[in-house]
């Protein structure tokens, strides 16, 4: 379920790439992280209306994959942000002397499985303070309503001459 999921959430990314510069910059921090490119493999980023690979799209970007999946030599100064021009193309060995061809979706379910005790740490340590709200918002509404209680209790019983 969670490789499904993980897939589901990285091709709808991929279609979206463009669209969102948030999501942009995270699609290309997470490649660069995992030194991968695509969901399975870098001919995902078909998916994309602008890197699509087909004769009919009219983009500059038509067959490639964005900067990110690139291999960076650690001696360059400036990234060349069109290495991955016409990466889909070419074929899985000649690819692979430029960008990643692995894709990102095993590595990010590994990542998760070998972390599952930071993450569920992290969950526990978001859901805690919330709990602990809850808790106490129930306690001051008992509060409240025993104070109401007490008040109609002394309303009714204000005929007492000793009051």
């Amino acid at each position: 379920q969670a490789r499904g999921k993980v897939s589901e959430i990285i091709n709808g990314a991929i279609v979206h790439y463009r669209d969102d510069l948030d999501l942009q910059n995270l699609i290309d921090f997470g490649q660069k992280e995992f030194s991968c490119c695509g969901g399975v493999s870098y001919k995902d980023w078909s998916q994309n209306m602008y890197f699509n690979c087909t004769a009919t799209n009219p983009s500059r970007e038509r067959c490639s994959v964005p900067f990110s999946c690139c291999l960076h030599n650690t001696s360059q100064a400036v990234i060349n942000t069109m290495c991955g021009h016409g990466m889909q193309a070419r074929g899985y060995l000649e690819a692979s002397a430029f960008i990643h061809t692995n894709g990102c979706i095993d590595k990010l379910v590994n990542w998760t499985h070998s972390n599952l005790f930071l993450l569920g740490g992290i969950s526990l340590g978001l859901a805690l303070p919330q709990l602990v709200g809850i808790i106490l918002a129930q306690l001051l509404i008992n509060q409240i309503r025993d104070q109401i209680k007490l008040q109609l209790y002394n309303q009714q019983h204000r005929a007492d001459p000793w009051y």
